[in-house]
């Protein structure tokens, strides 16, 4: 019974030995699996790490970009107010344009009647001045005429002075009337009394013939 216990003490040994050793590969194993799995979780963690710092710059980027986005967004609206604003003043200048030259043609159509009056009144002055020169001309010759008149009829009362004189006169009417009747006269017209005076007689009118 004694010679078995040892026998039994080394077989636990051996067994715990056994035991120990496969709980030591075990252990191994699970710690490199464990190590591997760490390793592969710290891969991980790198990859996610540079992911996420690549992410960041990605951010930081865009997040620039978005700012120069948003400023040229600003500047752009800042330039479609102005833009806008230079519109509404260019439309408030045709508008003052269309109405300037609707007046200016207005303007220019009065020009035009006034022009078209200032001929009318020009050739009214001509048409008048032509007037008043045949007027000037019929008035110098009326001027004239009367002064031939005025001569003709001092003449005229001269010589009918002579003739009432001689008429007055018994002595020179005796001797007339013996004139007559040795030489009767022809029958008296007036014809025959203007004849020789240097006067056109006509039904309405009597005109001086100048002289020569």
């Amino acid at each position: 019974m004694k010679h078995y216990l040892p026998v039994a003490l080394v077989l636990a040994c051996t067994v715990s030995v056994i035991s120990l050793v496969m709980m030591k590969r075990g252990d191994n194993a699970q710690h490199e699996n464990d190590a591997g799995t760490i390793a592969d979780f710290s891969n991980r963690l790198d990859s996610a790490q540079i992911q996420i710092a690549f992410c960041k710059g990605m951010m930081l980027t865009l997040s620039n970009r978005l700012d120069v986005y948003q400023s040229a967004s600003l500047t752009l609206s800042n330039l479609l107010t102005e833009a806008e604003s230079t519109i509404a003043c260019d439309a408030e200048q045709i508008t003052n344009l269309n109405w300037r030259v609707t007046e200016v043609q207005s303007q220019n159509q009065i020009l035009q009647t006034l022009g078209q009056r200032v001929m009318d009144l020009t050739n009214q002055v001509a048409g008048l001045t032509s007037q008043i020169a045949l007027t000037g001309t019929n008035l110098a010759q009326a001027n004239k005429d009367y002064a031939l008149l005025e001569n003709r009829l001092r003449r005229d009362l001269a010589e009918r002075l002579v003739v009432e004189r001689k008429f007055y006169n018994l002595s020179e009417l005796q001797a007339q009337m013996e004139r007559l009747k040795t030489c009767p006269g022809g029958e008296v017209s007036a014809e025959s009394i203007y004849a020789g005076l240097d006067v056109e007689v006509k039904s309405n009118a009597v005109h001086v013939i100048a002289p020569n």
